[in-house]
């Protein structure tokens, strides 16, 4: 698990570090730089598997932009021609810088200096002034990772980094109704696949009688279906003119006339759509260890937006469910769903100051806040009140 993120003149992210648990939520307004914070996690990624250019970073979900656009440009910002990202484990860490000219662009970002160390011991390492010079474009950590043997913490923090991912499903994709354009085991950025992965989620879970359990939690959040699977598509009733994809999902509607209650993905609601997207993320063993959901609540009833991430959190900080998440949300509910007073969970607001350099802070239950709660003050009435942070001004 990551314990510690820095991001150096990224975007609006002049600098932050942030210590982070096993779920993180981050709140904030629109603009503000939630985003930025996934995606500089993403660059990281792409710069721990060897290369940091569109490819790899479309591939891990990060919208790609010239340098002047990934470069902080805020003004009375100390100018620098690099952007920095750092990660720890606790035991070993990963460091990198990165340039591209502003001016003249090149395809992939070039490694200024990398290091990778395991306690005081730097296994990778260059920087702008070694006499041999590497290939600027190619990641000299990815090249010594083959030389590390398996179960080594300073390859776990590495393996961890690499396979990270921002996903934001959306609708017409979770339906199948569009192609997933980024996909990925089990389920791609966008929600496609999902037919697939939850027929791969049963098989799974059949023979574990904890996964199973965890899994109708989420299962009965769906109240109004009397069975949900996956088929192919010609034996479901679909409209001639609905693209759609091989699989789909199947729904069986309880309070429907038996000979037509049965529904696809194509026509039952997006919030049970993203109920079963929650569910394999959360469960599925061949989901990242390590990633992050954009705008989590998906348009969610609040109610239902607050129990879904009570359930994540469960499901993620289930013993042996080895896994972290970040995400980010509009939805007061969705923190009246966090158990903020397990130290693995971890609220932040971010706001930006006069400057427009973004802050990040870590919301502490303290005895201010038990208080107010003890006076029936929710974390999202707090959040709504700008009592927390991480609120527009409007």
């Amino acid at each position: 698990m990551i314990t510690k993120l820095t991001v150096e003149s990224f975007k609006t992210l002049e600098k932050v570090d942030i210590d982070l648990g096993q779920v993180n939520v981050f709140v904030g307004a629109n603009g503000s730089g939630k985003s930025n914070l996934l995606e500089a996690l993403g660059v990281l990624s792409a710069a721990a598997a060897g290369r940091v250019d569109d490819e790899a970073l479309i591939r891990r979900g990060v919208r790609p932009g010239l340098p002047k656009l990934y470069k902080c440009a805020l003004k009375g910002t100390p100018r620098t021609p690099h952007i920095a990202f750092s990660a720890t484990n606790g035991v070993a860490a990963y460091k990198v810088s990165l340039f591209n000219p502003l001016e003249d662009p090149k395809p992939a970002w070039r490694y200024h200096t990398e290091s990778w160390t395991l306690g005081n011991e730097e296994l990778a390492g260059r920087s702008h002034r070694m006499r041999a010079k590497p290939n600027p474009e190619a990641g000299f950590a990815a090249l010594k990772a083959v030389d590390r043997p398996e179960g080594d913490p300073a390859l776990a923090l590495l393996n961890l980094l690499r396979n990270y991912a921002v996903y934001e499903p959306n609708t017409p994709t979770l339906r199948g109704i569009v192609s997933e354009l980024q996909p990925r085991e089990p389920v791609g950025l966008s929600g496609g696949g999902l037919p697939h992965a939850l027929l791969g989620l049963f098989r799974s879970i059949r023979e574990d009688k904890a996964k199973n359990a965890q899994y109708w939690r989420f299962r009965r959040l769906i109240d109004w279906a009397k069975s949900v699977g996956a088929c192919p598509a010609y034996k479901l009733p679909l409209s001639p003119s609905a693209a759609t994809t091989k699989q789909v999902i199947r729904f069986v509607d309880r309070f429907m006339t038996e000979t037509r209650n049965t529904l696809s993905g194509a026509d039952a609601s997006e919030g049970s759509l993203y109920i079963l997207f929650l569910a394999v993320m959360a469960l599925d063993e061949r989901a990242p260890r390590l990633f992050a959901l954009d705008n989590a609540d998906h348009g969610l009833n609040p109610r239902l937006a607050r129990e879904l991430i009570q359930l994540v959190c469960e499901a993620v900080l289930e013993e042996g469910n080895v896994r972290q998440l970040l995400l980010t949300t509009h939805n007061p509910q969705v923190l009246d769903g966090l158990p903020l007073q397990d130290d693995r969970v971890r609220l932040f607001t971010v706001d930006r100051d006069n400057r427009g350099k973004t802050i990040v802070k870590r919301v502490v239950v303290n005895e201010k806040l038990l208080a107010m709660a003890a006076k029936g003050w929710t974390l999202s009435r707090l959040w709504v009140n700008n009592l927390i942070g991480g609120m527009p001004s409007v």
